[in-house]
């Protein structure tokens, strides 16, 4: 085991997968040709803004160039060409549903010889929030809010919204007469472009039934003008979002350019220089975050205790996204809920550190990406008063990592592939 301290190379790991998804490494390499028409930029998501800058840095200088793109707020960046706007994150707001309509506006003026460039990362379905006739945006709010709260995952999230949003589930790129080229960071397991940023410019296989099922299992109580929309949409009064092998999609590429996978794989990289073993346990762990602590919990154990199925010193790396089901008043999100949880259920086993973060630097409510855990932070929790099992019964991981100067506060990484989660055995 090297000498470098357990939260220096856990903060290190991390800063290698975020190096591996910046936009302004990853974007130059996919950029497409100038068309014979005008360039149209236009897009949405938490790396909206550095995706831009990226786009302008690296256009020929004798091309059109012009667009709108909406990122969160505090993620904006300078730009000639392409105007940013900030929008609200995770909750929509009129700002984000003004520029939504503008970019909409803009695409239908595209040409057969023009080229519509969209750039899309996570984050992308509230900032592109732009509402069907008949469901306004208190309404697209409500449903928002209390979709994030139920413990729905990602995908039944945006497959509700897509069918209340007139610009996502592929109707952008349907509104395009140009080709059209997505460049895409995935920030959901298995990468489909239809699940990122609720698919603007992919086929959407999902239905309005799929959208009233998902409302009904979660017991969402959805404004009247919501459900009525899916209502009729069910009933056929009101046209799907484009499918499979509708025509509109013969000139649409999507490319997804950056993965949470690869993000694995250079933090992976970074802990073998370091003489560490790794293993990469995947980009796709899901389900409720202080339950997903638990296993990780008891895979810990029988490497530290029986050296299975690797022998320590390993770094344990994964993705994916976990859900939190809300039921306290509490503060905090997946990641600091889910090494909360883990801090439990290891109850100070040795040798076992551990990082969570959001590579969006944001982790729920707080303004932190997430937060690290050592063999002693119980041991310290107590000391300071903090009852553990309390706060996560609360939802309340944030106050619990914040007196222990545990929480990793990165600020906005204008990018998003995801969560980064590691164990380090030592």
């Amino acid at each position: 085991m090297p000498s470098i301290a357990p939260r220096k190379l856990l903060l290190g790991s991390f800063q290698a997968a975020l190096a591996a998804a910046d936009p302004l490494q990853i974007v130059p390499r996919h950029l497409p040709k100038p068309p014979k028409g005008r360039t149209l930029v236009v897009g949405a998501g938490k790396a909206a803004a550095s995706m831009a800058s990226a786009v302008e840095k690296d256009w020929p200088e004798n091309e059109p160039l012009s667009g709108l793109v909406i990122t969160r707020y505090g993620h904006g960046l300078p730009t000639r060409y392409i105007k940013i706007i900030e929008a609200g994150h995770p909750i929509p707001d009129a700002s984000g549903e003004a520029a939504a309509r503008e970019i909409f506006e803009e695409v239908k003026k595209l040409g057969p010889d023009d080229l519509l460039l969209a750039l899309i990362s996570g984050g992308g379905s509230s900032l592109l929030s732009l509402p069907v006739p008949g469901v306004s945006m208190a309404d697209l709010k409500a449903v928002t809010r209390q979709l994030l709260l139920c413990g729905a995952t990602i995908q039944e999230i945006n497959t509700v919204r897509k069918h209340l949003s007139a610009i996502q589930g592929g109707r952008l790129a349907a509104a395009s007469r140009a080709p059209v080229v997505a460049l895409i960071i995935s920030d959901v397991t298995g990468d489909n472009p239809t699940h990122i940023a609720s698919g603007p410019c992919a086929p959407d296989p999902t239905t309005y039934s799929d959208a009233l099922g998902i409302i009904s299992r979660y017991q969402v109580k959805a404004p009247d003008a919501a459900v009525e929309i899916l209502r009729r949409g069910q009933e056929g009064k009101l046209e799907e979002t484009p499918k499979s092998g509708n025509a509109a999609f013969r000139k649409v590429e999507n490319r997804v350019i950056a993965t949470a996978h690869n993000s694995l794989l250079a933090a992976a990289k970074y802990f073998r220089k370091q003489g560490i073993k790794t293993c990469v346990l995947g980009d796709t762990i899901t389900g409720e975050a202080r339950e997903v602590a638990k296993v990780f919990g008891g895979l810990a154990r029988q490497i530290v205790k029986y050296g299975e199925p690797w022998k320590p010193a390993v770094a344990l790396i994964s993705g994916g996204e976990t859900t939190v089901t809300v039921r306290g008043n509490g503060r905090g999100g997946r990641n600091t809920e889910f090494l909360l949880s883990l801090a439990i259920d290891l109850n100070g086993v040795k040798n076992v550190h551990a990082l969570s973060c959001g590579t969006d630097g944001s982790d729920g409510t707080g303004d932190n990406a997430g937060a690290l855990i050592t063999p002693d932070t119980l041991q310290r929790a107590r000391k300071l008063g903090l009852n553990a099992e309390k706060l996560l019964l609360n939802n309340d991981s944030y106050n619990f990592f914040k007196p222990l100067h545990d929480l990793v506060v990165t600020g906005a990484t204008r990018t998003n592939v995801n969560d980064f989660r590691v164990l380090l055995i030592r």
